[in-house]
């Protein structure tokens, strides 16, 4: 007997067909792609350059993900106007967990008020882990700068307005904005000079073209111990552990705090399985001893913990740098 199909079932069938497809690409089947994921080689962009700390972290943590999952883990450097060029690659890939970034704060909670226009919104990233802190310090070439503490840095700063210049890994990072916090809380001036990335800035510093730097310590650091910069104060709320003899800036200027940190974020509209699989990855790597033992060489506290947690976390510091931004009337274009 002859099956007999109509237009009408025809049409039917099509209908349920693109349905599917439609529900597969907004991630209501996403348990079991969840469970086979990943079944191919995943990408990190990393939208600041090779060298510093920004890059170093990823490709620490991503060793370990790409020993997991059996599958390379391919970081992507992609450079340029302090984050925005690599954010907005990573949020227009596809929502698939195959694309991720890596970051510090600038495109996820700085460049938002810094920029008129952004070809992506930060918010919508889907959190996944702020993988470590590292505090910034100031640091100083010691043939530019005589001080020996931050009292007499300030008392220079004051007495020659302008005419110290600082390193900063671009406008509108984290260096420039700690820059820009401390002369207003310490009320002296001195002129930004932008780098792209901490390496070429510190390399400016180390030859003397610039004076001073707010610099994570991950690797400005081993120049300090080396003895080719030196080190006046750190930038977290207090002093360090494992600097016990450096001032923390905020005993000379209460309130002051500047910490670099980077998360691990993926494109809007990631399933939820996939986030929570790669979150629950992410902190397994944290707690390896070689992990840590890694981090800690770059002066890195690590952070962890949840997605919902990331996400408060990145929410209040929208407010703190935002405000920093207002007061200090920095526009970038």
């Amino acid at each position: 007997m002859r099956a007999v199909f109509s237009r009408r079932d025809f049409f039917a069938g099509a209908v349920s067909m693109a349905l599917a497809v439609c529900l597969t690409a907004l991630g209501v089947f996403s348990p079991a792609r969840a469970d086979n994921y990943p079944d191919r080689p995943v990408k990190i962009i990393v939208p600041f350059p090779a060298g510093g700390t920004a890059d170093a972290v990823p490709r620490i943590v991503g060793d370990f993900l790409s020993r997991k999952w059996g599958q390379s883990v391919v970081i992507e450097n992609h450079t340029g106007a302090a984050g925005n060029i690599g954010a907005e690659l990573a949020y227009r890939a596809a929502p698939d967990g195959y694309t991720l970034m890596s970051t510090p704060p600038p495109p996820l909670v700085m460049n938002q008020s810094l920029y008129p226009k952004l070809g992506f919104d930060p918010a919508k990233f889907e959190p996944i882990s702020v993988m470590a802190q590292v505090p910034s310090g100031l640091i100083v070439n010691p043939d530019k700068i005589k001080a020996n503490n931050l009292a007499e840095l300030i008392d220079y700063l004051k007495k020659n307005p302008g005419k110290v210049t600082a390193a900063t890994q671009g406008n509108g990072t984290t260096s420039h904005l700690t820059s820009e916090l401390f002369k207003l809380l310490a009320k002296v001036s001195f002129l930004n000079v932008p780098y792209r990335g901490s390496s070429p800035a510190l390399q400016g510093l180390l030859a003397g073209d610039v004076d001073v730097m707010f610099d994570n310590l991950g690797v400005s650091l081993p120049l300090v111990t080396a003895g080719k910069l030196k080190i006046l104060a750190v930038a977290s709320a207090q002093r360090l552990p494992s600097l016990p003899d450096v001032p923390a800036i905020a005993e000379t200027l209460p309130g002051f705090e500047s910490v670099a940190w980077f998360a691990i974020v993926a494109p809007p509209g990631t399933p939820k399985a996939i986030v929570d699989k790669v979150n629950a990855d992410v902190s397994e790597a944290l707690r390896q001893p070689d992990v840590q033992t890694k981090l800690r060489n770059l002066s890195a506290e690590i952070y962890g913990g949840s997605p919902e947690k990331a996400a408060r976390y990145m929410v209040e510091e929208v407010a703190r740098w935002g405000g920093v931004i207002k007061a200090a009337d920095i526009k970038l274009q």
